[in-house]
């Protein structure tokens, strides 16, 4: 299971704003200026940015922590116990036409 750029790149503006507006909110309350508070956001939102962009992508490469489903690639698997055993069914009850269509 893997995410691609343009899932990552969403998640990157996403955060970005939200952590950015953080930023300024705590500039401006430590200095008590907002042009020193939007000039320490405004760089902070290029460099982090870019950095959390390339920090997700490394992770989706890593397999540890995440789970591999193996799911079929044909809408009804021939070697499935569950599609035997419907197939023997509706063969019992009379179905074969129906039961024809599950190979």
């Amino acid at each position: 299971m893997s995410s691609k750029p343009t899932r990552t790149l969403v998640k990157t503006i996403s955060w970005r704003i939200l952590a950015t507006s953080d930023t300024f909110l705590i500039a401006w309350f430590i200095t008590g200026k907002l042009d020193w508070a939007g000039a320490i956001a405004g760089i902070e939102v290029v460099t982090k940015m870019f950095l959390y962009y390339m920090h997700e992508r490394i992770w989706t490469r890593i397999k540890w922590g995440k789970k591999y489903i193996d799911f079929p690639t044909e809408i009804f698997p021939t070697d499935d116990w569950k599609i035997k055993r419907l197939k023997n069914y509706l063969n019992s009850q009379g179905h074969k036409r129906l039961a024809g269509l599950l190979k």
